[in-house]
């Protein structure tokens, strides 16, 4: 829901769980998957799909709020004509096959990202799984499709100087994180990026400034609820300080200070 307040990192200190509660993750690898079984890249982004399926019930059973996963950058159109088309149609049908699911578990199901370019078939069923699960509590799933961080800072901008163009002057980081194309959530707590690459290539810039950053070099064909588990606990291993030295943290949790001194 537009407007609804979440803790920003920048702004104030956030609730820290032992159980991250907004999960973002850069799905690489299906490519590299299938070439490595001599088979067309299609087949990983099919096998792909299994690992959605699998990540979403991990993170069901473990308590986790929100998930945002990146299916299709505004970058991704430079791919093969015949490799674009055939993911449009893969998304299409997997909105067929497993909304009704998500529904029956309780999942809100969302879309962030430019779907102006998407087939008018595409965009009913957008429309009709997001209206189909907008009451669900459980969990959100959020699939990021032609979606770009800059293209989300833009978009909120214009957004903000339309409705309030008198105020030009005096826009605050809420007035633009109100904005946001992923508005209705927390920041994300725990990133993860399969496949081995290090960079979060134009995902979620502006959400996430705090975020726990884990790579992996595991294909996301192969990542599984064991793979996510070692991103959990990695992510449970580190000190959230959120621009404050080790000792505050302690003090705040009312245990002893670390004599390493560390600090953000």
């Amino acid at each position: 829901m537009a407007g609804t307040s979440f803790a920003s990192a920048t702004r104030e200190i956030p609730e820290v769980a032992a159980v991250p509660r907004h999960i973002a993750v850069i799905m690489d690898g299906n490519g590299r998957w299938a070439r490595q079984r001599f088979l067309p890249r299609v087949a990983g982004h099919r096998r792909g799909v299994e690992s959605v399926r699998s990540v979403i019930r991990a993170c069901m059973e473990r308590g986790v709020g929100y998930l945002t996963l990146f299916a299709f950058s505004s970058e991704n159109w430079r791919r093969p004509p015949d490799e674009v088309s055939f993911l449009m149609q893969l998304f299409l049908r997997s909105l067929q096959k497993e909304v009704d699911r998500l529904h029956e578990n309780g999942i809100r199901f969302k879309v962030i990202g430019d779907v102006s370019r998407f087939e008018p078939t595409l965009v009913d069923r957008i429309a009709w799984a997001e209206s189909l699960t907008r009451d669900n509590t459980r969990m959100t799933l959020t699939v990021a499709a032609n979606y770009g961080g800059r293209w989300d800072i833009l978009q909120a901008m214009k957004r903000m100087l339309a409705k309030h163009p008198e105020r030009i002057e005096d826009f605050s980081e809420a007035d633009l994180a109100a904005e946001l194309a992923l508005n209705y959530g927390p920041e994300p707590d725990l990133f993860i990026r399969t496949g081995g690459e290090q960079r979060i290539s134009n995902f979620l810039l502006w959400q996430l400034a705090y975020t726990e950053l884990y790579f992996t070099d595991t294909l996301w064909p192969d990542f599984d609820e064991a793979a996510l588990g070692a991103a959990i606990e990695s992510y449970r291993s580190r000190e959230r300080r959120f621009g404050r030295t080790s000792e505050q943290v302690r003090e705040a949790q009312g245990e002893t200070a670390d004599p390493t001194g560390r600090h953000a």
